[in-house]
């Protein structure tokens, strides 16, 4: 796995993005998650990338892909939420969505329980 190489063309991915050129930031987002498929700033970019550039079946399918690698994120939920919503998926949205809300109050609770028991 190589990080900074991940980092690199994420970065790119970005910049890429920001010009319009979504099918180009697809590209390398996804070069990046070959670098390092743990790195999940370019999992986060390639659903954003798809779904700029209107692939919204497979924005959807990159965020369960990143869900898989972190199940308890709700950022990961969020993303997915929002793919699912753009792709007419409402109902399944609003699932994604909601399951989102609950592993943020999970990890509130929990900071503020870790704070309790320090405090």
């Amino acid at each position: 796995m190589n990080s900074h190489e991940a980092g690199t063309l994420s970065q790119r991915g970005l910049d890429q993005l920001a010009e319009g050129s979504a099918a180009e930031a697809i590209q390398s987002f996804r070069a990046a998650i070959v670098a390092d498929p743990d790195y999940f700033e370019a999992h986060h970019g390639l659903i954003r990338a798809l779904r700029d550039a209107g692939r919204l079946e497979q924005s959807v399918a990159a965020a369960l892909a990143l869900i898989a690698l972190t199940p308890n994120d709700p950022l990961a939920h969020t993303a997915l939420s929002i793919s699912l919503q753009q792709a007419g998926h409402v109902t399944e949205a609003e699932a994604a969505a909601a399951r989102a809300r609950i592993l943020e109050w999970k990890a509130e609770l929990q900071s503020s329980a870790d704070g309790e028991v320090q405090g």
